[in-house]
């Protein structure tokens, strides 16, 4: 019911900045902007972590403890697409970055990747010098 495509992914050195982008294609009959979005990532061996999330009308944002101040999510319900600004990158950025849409999300919910149930196949964000 909904199709999520991840991109901006790459390459760059610590301090550096990548922009992520994850496009929607909603089937369900509902609007992108009922749907929450969320952004984890995950390196291998370990749990998915949570990064960042949206409401459906981008009013509210959340963040995960360790890219507070460093990352910014925002969303275009017009181009059903929502973003992950990264800024000041370290090296313990690096892993696999997906996004997850969910429609019947309490804030308490956000955070936790079990709640959603729609997901994308990930870019892969590597920060090295």
């Amino acid at each position: 019911q909904v199709q999520l495509v991840e991109s901006g992914g790459g390459l760059v050195p610590p301090g550096g900045s990548l922009r992520l982008s994850c496009i929607a294609s909603v089937n369900s009959g509902r609007a992108f902007r009922t749907y929450s979005v969320g952004w984890f990532r995950q390196v291998p061996g370990s749990e998915r972590e949570f990064v960042a999330a949206i409401k459906g009308s981008g009013s509210s944002t959340y963040y995960g403890n360790s890219v507070k101040g460093r990352f910014t999510m925002s969303r275009d319900n017009a181009k059903n697409t929502v973003y992950l600004q990264m800024n000041s990158l370290r090296t313990e950025d690096t892993a696999l970055y997906y996004c997850a849409a969910d429609a019947q999300l309490i804030t308490s919910s956000l955070g936790n990747p079990s709640q959603y149930d729609y997901w994308g196949q990930g870019t892969q964000v590597t920060v090295s010098s």
